[in-house]
């Protein structure tokens, strides 16, 4: 998928985000500085950067101007990831170039949705059309699923289920969020079909089922383990 470039010096916190946006498929390389940053963009550019504003050796703000006024990184996506939180600081980010602001503290899981949203946007992300999670495969561009290599023929809502999951493999998504994104809808009756759905998928994939894990009270997630 994308590789992404994480300036940030808190250690911490570029270790969470690596191992998020690794966990939804990407690849990362982490910078703690400006000055490492550059040397890395010279030996490889990014599909996508986060960028830290508050770094010990150069304002985040001013790396992003240079970003902007070098035509070989002009056009990589950029979010700007701080703890500060005014409007003005926003602002800021925006009419210097910044594609998306994020400030901290935020959830992995809206990490890894705007960084996936920004991708689709700026055309960046990934065209994968074949997932293979153990013995499930999932072969999107022809919309055909098999386990163990035996076929499994599914409904276009269960086909659509079981590839949103597997889109976002090791991932916890929210009853509401699968609900918006399948149905485009998050009302709590309507939620019911869901349960129905993952039910009816589970007992279709077979031994591969068992992939589909219940996180209680929160929602499901795809996963070999």
């Amino acid at each position: 998928m994308a590789l992404i470039y994480i300036v940030e010096d808190d250690k911490n916190i570029s270790e969470i985000e690596s191992f998020s946006l690794k966990n939804a498929g990407h690849q990362t390389v982490e910078f703690a500085d400006g000055k490492s940053f550059a040397r890395g963009l010279i030996e490889k550019k990014p599909d996508l950067i986060l960028l830290d504003i508050m770094l010990p050796d150069e304002d985040g703000l001013s790396i992003l101007k240079k970003l902007r006024d070098h035509h070989e990184t002009k056009k990589i996506p950029v979010i700007m990831v701080t703890a500060k939180s005014t409007e003005i600081d926003k602002v800021k980010g925006l009419d210097n170039g910044a594609d998306d602001y994020m400030t901290k503290p935020f959830g992995v899981m809206e990490l890894v949705s705007r960084v996936k949203a920004l991708l689709r946007r700026t055309g960046n992300q990934d065209t994968e059309k074949l997932f293979e999670i153990g013995c499930l495969m999932i072969n999107d561009e022809k919309r055909k699923v098999y386990v163990d290599g035996k076929a499994v023929e599914l409904t276009y809502k269960e086909y659509e289920l079981l590839r949103y999951l597997a889109q976002n493999q090791e991932i916890v998504l929210p009853r509401d969020s699968i609900m918006e994104h399948i149905w485009h809808a998050n009302c709590e009756i309507e939620s019911r079909t869901l349960d129905v759905h993952i039910k009816t998928l589970r007992h279709k994939l077979g031994e591969a089922g068992k992939y589909i894990k219940t996180v209680r009270n929160v929602g499901y997630c795809m996963n070999k383990v």
